[in-house]
C-alpha cells in the first residue's frame, strides 16, 4: 500500500519505518523543513535505539520518502495517518488543534476513498471530530472513513514494540476500512482487537493511566516502607511475582515523567470531569507522582545537614527515563529546579540528552559533573551510570555523599566503597 505517514516525530517516524518493514512504501509529511532535510539525510532529530540505522536502509531503498507538500502526499496515498502531537492545554486536555488542522488539509485535498487513521494519542469522540472536520473542508462528497488505530510504543524500545506488538487495537465502524486495516496488520501475530474508534481511544488512555498509577502506588508505598525501615525492592518483587499483579512498573523511583503519561493521565481526567464522572483515584496517582521529587528533596536535604545553600550538588541524568533524549516531565528537572530554589549549586550530565545553552551548568564527562561535589544524584537508569567506576570517582567528590533516585545501585557495594549512600526506601 501507498501510506502517508503526517508529522515526524517520534511516533510518526516508527510507524513509518514499520511499514517500509513490512513492505509498504512510505511518506512522511512534515512542516518543519529542517526536519524533512535531516531526514532525507537519514539523521532522526530524537535519539531512539535502532531506528536511525533502520531509516538509513529504508531511505537508501527508497521507501521512505519525505515531503512538504500536502496537498501532492495526501492525493497520492490511500491511508493516511495522524501522527502529530497532541499537547496538553492548562486546563488538563489534550489540544487537537494539529490534529484539526491536518483532518482539514485532508478534506481540502482529498481526490478519492481515503483511509484516514489517528494513530497520534486522541480523547475519546475524537474520531468524530476528525469527520466532521474533514466534511466541513471537502468541495465534494468523497468518500473516506476515519479509524482510530492507537499507539502502544515505549520511548527507548520503540522499534522493538513496533516490530513486535503484544496487540493491536482497530477502532471502526466502517467494513470496507475494517478490511483495509487488517490487511495492513495481516503480517503480525498478536491479538487484533476490533471495536468502535471511542471504545480503542479509551483502551490508550486507560493503559497508561493504569501503568502510572501502579508507578505512583509503589512510590507512596516506598515512603511507608521508608519510615518503617523495610527494603521496597523486597515488597516490589514479593508482591509482583503474582501473575495478577507482575513485576513491571513496581520499581520505586522518583517519578513518572515523558511525554505520554503525565499528559494522558491528565487527560483522562479532564474527559471525566467534563463528563460529570471524576476519577478520584487517577487524581491522587497524580498528586503521588508531584509529591515524588519533594520527598527525595527532603531525604538530601536531611542526610546534608539541612541546608543546601551553596552545596554543590552532581546530577547524572537528565532524561525521565533511560535510552532516550526526551526530557518532558522529566523528575530530573524537577529536581533540579528544586535545588536551585534551596540555592544549590547543580553540575549536571547526561549521555544523550543536550540541554539549550545557558539552561543549567551541563558537563561532557561524569568525572568533570561530579568533581568537588558535596553530593551525587542519580537520577536516570542509564547503563553507563550502572558501570561507573565509583572506586575512582569517590576521589573526585568533595562528600562521598550518593542519593540513589532510581535504586539501581547495590547499597551494600557502594556502602563498601565509602559512600553515605541513600536510596529510596533502599533499607
Amino acid at each position: 500500500m501507498n501510506i502517508l505517514i503526517v508529522g515526524t516525530g517520534y511516533v510518526g517516524t516508527t510507524t513509518g519505518l514499520l511499514f517500509c518493514e513490512m513492505g509498504h512504501q512510505v511518506t512522511g509529511l512534515d512542516l518543519d523543513d529542517s526536519k524533512i532535510q535531516g531526514l532525507k539525510a537519514g539523521k532522526l532529530h530524537f535519539y531512539e535505539p535502532g531506528l536511525e540505522e533502520l531509516l538509513i536502509k529504508h531511505v537508501a531503498a527508497k521507501n521512505f520518502m519525505f515531503t512538504k507538500n500536502t496537498k501532492k502526499a495526501v492525493r497520492e496515498n490511500d491511508v493516511i495517518f495522524i501522527c502529530v502531537g497532541t499537547p496538553q492545554d492548562a486546563d488538563g486536555s489534550a489540544d487537537l488543534s494539529y490534529v484539526k488542522n491536518v483532518a482539514e488539509s485532508i478534506g481540502k485535498y482529498i481526490n478519492n476513498y481515503k483511509v484516514i487513521v489517528t494513530k497520534s494519542t486522541v480523547p475519546v469522540g475524537t474520531a468524530t471530530l476528525v469527520t466532521e472536520w474533514v466534511k466541513k473542508k471537502q468541495k465534494g462528497q468523497i468518500p473516506f472513513d476515519v479509524v482510530s488505530n492507537p499507539e502502544f510504543l515505549r520511548e527507548g524500545s520503540a522499534l522493538q514494540d513496533a516490530l513486535n506488538p503484544d496487540r493491536i487495537v482497530i477502532g471502526t465502524t466502517s467494513e470496507t476500512a475494517r478490511t483495509i486495516m487488517k490487511e495492513l496488520y495481516n503480517d503480525f501475530h498478536c491479538p487484533i482487537i476490533v471495536t468502535n474508534p471511542k471504545a480503542s481511544e479509551m483502551i490508550k488512555y486507560a493503559a497508561n493511566s493504569f501503568l502510572a498509577m501502579k508507578i505512583s502506588y509503589i512510590n507512596e508505598l516506598a515512603k511507608m516502607c521508608d519510615y518503617l525501615e523495610i527494603n521496597i525492592n523486597d515488597v516490589s518483587m514479593g508482591i509482583g511475582l503474582d501473575q495478577r499483579i507482575g513485576p513491571q512498573f513496581l520499581r520505586a523511583g522518583m517519578g513518572y515523567g515523558g511525554s505520554c503519561f503525565p499528559k494522558d493521565v491528565n487527560a483522562l481526567i479532564q474527559t471525566a470531569k467534563e463528563n460529570g464522572q471524576p476519577l478520584t483515584i487517577l487524581e491522587s496517582v497524580v498528586k503521588v507522582n508531584e509529591a515524588q521529587p519533594v520527598y527525595f528533596i527532603e531525604k538530601i536535604k536531611q542526610a546534608l545537614g539541612g541546608d543546601l545553600t551553596n552545596k554543590t550538588i552532581a546530577v547524572l541524568g537528565l532524561s525521565f527515563k533511560a535510552n532516550t533524549d526526551d526530557t518532558r516531565e522529566s523528575p530530573s528537572l524537577i529536581l533540579i529546579d528544586r535545588l536551585v530554589a534551596e540555592q544549590a549549586q547543580v553540575k549536571a550530565h547526561d549521555p544523550k540528552v543536550k540541554m539549550a545553552e545557558g539552561a543549567l551548568v551541563q558537563l561532557q564527562t561524569v568525572e568533570e559533573t561530579v568533581t568537588g561535589a558535596d553530593a551525587v544524584i542519580l537520577c536516570t537508569d542509564w547503563d553507563d551510570y550502572k558501570n561507573l567506576d565509583w572506586v575512582s570517582l569517590k576521589s573526585l567528590v568533595t562528600q562521598p555523599y550518593l542519593f540513589d533516585g532510581r535504586n539501581m545501585l547495590d547499597k551494600g557495594a557502594v556502602e563498601g566503597l565509602g559512600f553515605h549512600y541513600v536510596g529510596i526506601a533502599n533499607h
